[in-house]
Order: C-alpha cells, then sequence, then structure tokens
C-alpha cells in the first residue's frame, strides 16, 4: 500500500493532467451534437467489433461439438438414403412393407483419432468401440466413399483397416454396366487404386464410376469406390488394366461412419451352409 501512495504521490502531475484531459473531453461530447454523436458511433462500432470477435471465438471453442452432431445427423440420413434406395429398388419391399429389410443397415459415426496413408498395410483409430456397438467386419465409409473395414475392437476404441492396405480386396463394379470387378490398392499413391478382373470385352470409359457392388454383407451396394483415371487393354490378357481415383481423400479423415449390417449373419449362415455342402 505503501508503494502505491508513493507511485501516486511521484506521478500526481501527470496523473492530474490526465483526468484533467478526460474531463474535458468528456465535456466536449456532452456539450456539442456533432461530437457527441461521432462518440457514441465510434463506441458502437468498437462494442460491435468486440461482440462479433466473442462470438467467433466462443463458435471455434464448439467446432467439435457441432462437429460430432453433424456426424450423427449425417448418419441419420445415411439410413434413411439406404432405407429408399431399397424401397426404389425392390418392388417387393415396397408391398411387402418388409421392416426388417428396410432396416439392413444401420449407421454410427465416430471421429478419427489416428490414421496413416504412407505405408503398405495401413490402418485407422475411431474413438467408438464395443460399449458403442461397434463388432470387427463392419464397413467403414465417409461422405465421399468407402474408406476400409474393422479390424479390432476394445471398449472405446476400434482400429480400421483402411482400403489403403495391400491385403484389402473391395467387391466392386462398373457403374454404367454392372460388370463385376476387384477394387485394390498397389502400395504407391494414396488416392489411387487398381481395378482387378474386369473383363476385356466391357464398354468402359475415363470417368466411369467405380462402386461397391453388394455382393457381400458387409458393404451395402452402390457406394463409391472411385473414378477411372485410364484403362489399358493388351492383345493377351482377359482383363483390362484399369487405375481409378479413389472417391474418399483418406490424407484428410476427421469423421467416418460405420456400417452394420443387422441381416449380416443370416446371410452369411445360409451361403456358408451353401458352399460346405
Amino acid at each position: 500500500m505503501q508503494r502505491l501512495f508513493l507511485f501516486l504521490y511521484n506521478y500526481r502531475a501527470f496523473l492530474t493532467f490526465l483526468l484533467l484531459e478526460v474531463f474535458c473531453g468528456w465535456l466536449i461530447v456532452r456539450n456539442n451534437n456533432y461530437q457527441g454523436a461521432k462518440y457514441f458511433n465510434s463506441s458502437a462500432a468498437v462494442s460491435a467489433n468486440l461482440l462479433e470477435t466473442s462470438r467467433s471465438v466462443h463458435e471455434y471453442l464448439n467446432l467439435k461439438e457441432v462437429n460430432e452432431v453433424l456426424a450423427m445427423e449425417n448418419a441419420r440420413l445415411q439410413k434413411q438414403v439406404e432405407q429408399y434406395k431399397q424401397s426404389l429398388y425392390n418392388l417387393d419391399i415396397r408391398q411387402s412393407h418388409d421392416i426388417d429389410v428396410l432396416n439392413q443397415y444401420n449407421f454410427i459415426s465416430a471421429k478419427v483419432i489416428n490414421n496413416s496413408t504412407r505405408r503398405f498395410d495401413n490402418y485407422i483409430t475411431i474413438n467408438k468401440g464395443l460399449k458403442q456397438g461397434i463388432e470387427p467386419g463392419m464397413a467403414v465409409i465417409d461422405n465421399l466413399g468407402i474408406v476400409g473395414k474393422v479390424k479390432n475392437v476394445s471398449e472405446h476404441y476400434s482400429v480400421i483397416t483402411s482400403i489403403l492396405h495391400v491385403n484389402t480386396l473391395i467387391s466392386s463394379k462398373l457403374r454404367s454396366t454392372g460388370d463385376l470387378c476387384t477394387t485394390k490398392w498397389d502400395g504407391i499413391d494414396p488416392t489411387m487404386a487398381e481395378v482387378l478382373y474386369l473383363p476385356r470385352h466391357v464398354a468402359i470409359s475415363i470417368g466411369d464410376s467405380v462402386v461397391t457392388s453388394g455382393y457381400n454383407a458387409v458393404f451395402p451396394e452402390n457406394i463409391p469406390v472411385g473414378v477411372v483415371e485410364s484403362f489399358e487393354k493388351t492383345e493377351d490378357a482377359l482383363f483390362y488394366s484399369v487405375k481409378i481415383r479413389l472417391a474418399s481423400n483418406l490424407n484428410k479423415l476427421s469423421y467416418v461412419y460405420l456400417v452394420k449390417n443387422n441381416m449380416k449373419i443370416e446371410q452369411d449362415s445360409i451361403q456358408n451352409i451353401t458352399f460346405e455342402k
């Protein structure tokens, strides 16, 4: 306290001058319309800027929560789209209102917390696991296309085998013709992949879409895989050599959607019984 009094005493002249300056300024603003209007307009502008900055900071700090809400909403919309496609393309479902088929797929959103794209065997870690209903073998997609398949699951986390894994094979088809093929990453460019086993008689063009075939119990049908960038047909080969640009940019993954096929056990069971005979 003594130091404060000493400071005020030593700078008494300057502080008195400053106080008088403020008082004079107040008198000018109070007794002159023009200066008063200028002051209050400037004050309002400064206050508005401060409020806008404060709101922007608040919105930035809440981005994580907003993104999670949007991801859950997208998962709900993904399910509705899948139900619509099922009823649109299957007359029997529309007539019988088969609830099991309409609700065949559930979509669960999750945040990516670790991701690799520069190895031969790439994996992705997400922040949801057994507690949220995640199971090994579930398909993983994002807003643009396929991402991979769940490999291992703990209570709160899951590890996904990325499409950028040299042993990952995706049952696919050429959207324009419906011809079946297989998509496989070549281990080089994380934005490109190869299409295998596409017969050489098929009509193919640059820009054609490659989508999931639906011929397994993992990925729903017609999920984007990629777009044809180049193709080649040699005389002695039975199949095209095709390069596609992957639909999903795995370098920028933030949120993904896990696809649960509620009829997978039944489908796998009847297929295994048939193939074992």
